[in-house]
């Protein structure tokens, strides 16, 4: 238990410190490298690569190699950070927006709903009141739940394991078990509430622990195993042993050849602005936030 408390408490600094580097024309990619850099320094690593998914974008954008994409005013920003200690995971994200004031009752109706669901997972509290809580928090403000992405349950190195709790009443009966590790994430929007397959992430997975013929793909696979097992990582995390030619030129071949697999961004449906927020949770009577 106790390198999943840790986990949360790096990953909640980790948050904190992300926030106050999201200004105002500075670069996604200087923000991520510096957030991976504080954990690192806490003796702790990413669970999946940080994230600041803009505006549409629900969720899954990371900077690639030599990104340019700044941070603007007026920008719906959504940080999502990933943590684990031994394969322990804390999973946790806020949204800010830069420098104006225009959709701080989106940002609220995430934050609410993540607060008022917490307040009632207990062992035998059913997914779908979890559900039926977010959703009706989002609308009392006028806004919609994104349906189609959800909470989940988490296990050691699986970050999306067992269980998936809606943000709104599907009608699910199953119910919290005590010990249970649960991330609650609320998405809030302005427009229909689904989310689309969108441009390809450079957020990837290993999909099989198999050899490769060719001996820097092996490699890769290799270092892949090595420092991430099975979770989430991006291709600038690679360049600490490859270097840029070697990345660009293999990982879409491992792809093609189901070795990797590669998220996609998920945009709005309709184009519609959105608000995230998210806690870990340690399921129990007196249930433990890990991530304040």
């Amino acid at each position: 238990m106790e390198d999943w408390i840790k986990a949360g408490r790096i990953a909640s600094e980790a948050r904190e410190y992300g926030l106050s580097l999201m200004k105002e024309n500075i670069k996604v990619i200087d923000i991520l490298d510096k957030i991976e850099k504080f954990i690192e320094e806490k003796k702790a690593k990413c669970a999946f690569p940080p994230q600041i998914s803009i505006n549409q974008i629900a969720a899954h954008y990371t900077s690639p190699i030599q990104d340019e994409t700044i941070i603007k005013e007026g920008d719906i920003a959504k940080l999502d950070i990933g943590v684990h200690i031994n394969g322990c995971i804390a999973d946790t994200a806020k949204t800010i927006e830069i420098k104006t004031k225009n959709n701080q009752n989106l940002i609220k109706a995430s934050e609410e709903a993540l607060n008022e669901a917490i307040k009632i997972v207990k062992p035998g509290t059913e997914l779908r009141e979890i559900g039926k809580k977010i959703n009706e928090t989002i609308t009392k403000y006028g806004f919609k739940p994104v349906k189609n992405l959800s909470g989940h349950e988490i296990k050691e190195y699986n970050i999306h394991a067992g269980i998936t709790i809606p943000n709104f009443d599907n009608g699910d009966k199953t119910k919290l078990k005590e010990g249970q590790i649960i991330a609650l994430e609320p998405f809030a929007t302005t427009e229909d509430g689904f989310v689309k397959e969108g441009k390809p992430s450079r957020i990837y997975r290993l999909a099989q622990l198999k050899q490769p013929r060719d001996k820097t793909s092996r490699e890769i696979i290799e270092y892949i195993y090595e420092n991430f097992k099975t979770l989430p990582f991006t291709e600038r995390q690679l360049l600490k042993k490859f270097n840029i030619t070697q990345i660009r030129l293999n990982l879409p071949k491992l792809e093609k050849e189901n070795y990797i697999y590669q998220y996609p961004m998920l945009p709005e449906a309709t184009n519609g602005l959105v608000s995230q927020a998210e806690h870990t949770i340690i399921v129990k009577k007196e249930s433990i936030i890990t991530t304040l």
